[in-house]
């Protein structure tokens, strides 16, 4: 099956489905309003210590009925297939790849340099075959490992394996200016000017929270922009408590709402908050207040509908 097929067949199945989904979990919470933000929580999920925190974090969800889109390394769905179908075939959860090995895809400096082409379209088309084998429904967008400044603007080999591997959405942009954090709350774009207008980016928004606590042992580094973009958002120091954690994602989802923005995501990790935080107040916390204010909850697949 050629892509263009491939991406219509995609998006009039998930047009009926995935929306319809969308419009029953919010029907269930409260009325909303079209104009609400779109609040997505998503799970960089790639090491074989998100399994257990997976559990967790997976209870955090049913209890408060909050959807959310699990981006899976393909080695690590591939360790656990029983388990992980068992724990995400959920309405309530999208799973989308996270590549196949969390190899780079374009250059990083903290993260490495960029593969080969060949290399390449193994991380992209056999990251989303195991999330389709394993869950048996598409696949319909992908997060690069560690994300780039600047999406995928100008990697036309990475956009066209993307196309031609069928993906509807990628997720690249994580970083602010220069490699520095937090995230902007960028809005969602198309890389029409490379070329593929039918390709849609969803950025991430925030802190790496991995690097806020300190759980990747990098020590001190600049990470910071000069001048700040959003000092408020920057502590003093590394986070220590899970109310220190969501205080400061309070700020991004209160400049979602006043700057009326399309949607906000955080960028997290299940190892490093179940680090941190084995029992899951900080989800705890960040839920109750999504679920008291005009936030839709969503997956990045209910994000793509809206926009397509």
């Amino acid at each position: 099956m050629n892509s263009m097929p491939r991406r219509r067949f995609l998006q009039t199945t998930l047009t009926s489905g995935v929306t319809a989904a969308a419009l029953a979990r919010s029907s269930s919470a409260r009325q909303t309003n079209p104009s609400d933000p779109l609040y997505i929580a998503a799970y960089d999920t790639e090491s074989p210590a998100c399994l257990g925190a997976c559990k967790q974090i997976v209870e955090m969800h049913k209890r408060h009925d909050m959807p959310a889109t699990f981006f899976i390394v393909g080695k690590t769905l591939q360790a656990n297939p029983k388990e992980y179908r068992k724990l995400f075939d959920n309405p309530l959860f999208e799973i989308a790849s996270h590549t196949y090995s969390h190899r780079m895809l374009r250059d990083n400096p903290f993260c490495g340099s960029e593969i080969s082409l060949e290399d390449k379209k193994i991380e992209i088309f056999e990251g989303k075959k195991i999330v389709e084998d394993v869950f048996e429904r598409p696949c319909m967008g992908i997060r690069p490992g560690c994300g780039f400044d600047n999406g995928f603007r100008k990697a036309k080999d990475v956009l066209g394996l993307c196309e031609e591997a069928g993906y509807l959405y990628t997720s690249s942009l994580l970083w602010g200016p220069d490699y520095s954090l937090p995230t902007l709350l960028n809005e969602p774009f198309t890389y029409a000017e490379d070329g593929f207008p039918n390709l849609w980016e969803l950025p991430g928004h925030g802190w790496h929270e991995n690097l806020l606590k300190n759980n990747n042992k990098m020590g001190p580094k600049r990470i910071t922009l000069w001048p700040p973009a959003m000092p408020e958002a920057i502590p003093d120091g590394y986070i220590t408590t899970p109310k220190e954690e969501f205080d400061i994602n309070k700020i991004f989802f209160d400049k979602t709402l006043n700057e009326q923005k399309t949607y906000i995501s955080l960028i997290w990790h299940p190892w490093s908050l179940h680090r941190f935080d084995p029992d899951m107040k900080m989800l705890d916390l960040t839920f109750s207040y999504i679920r008291k204010n005009k936030f839709t909850p969503a997956t990045y697949a209910d994000l793509y509908q809206k926009l397509a």
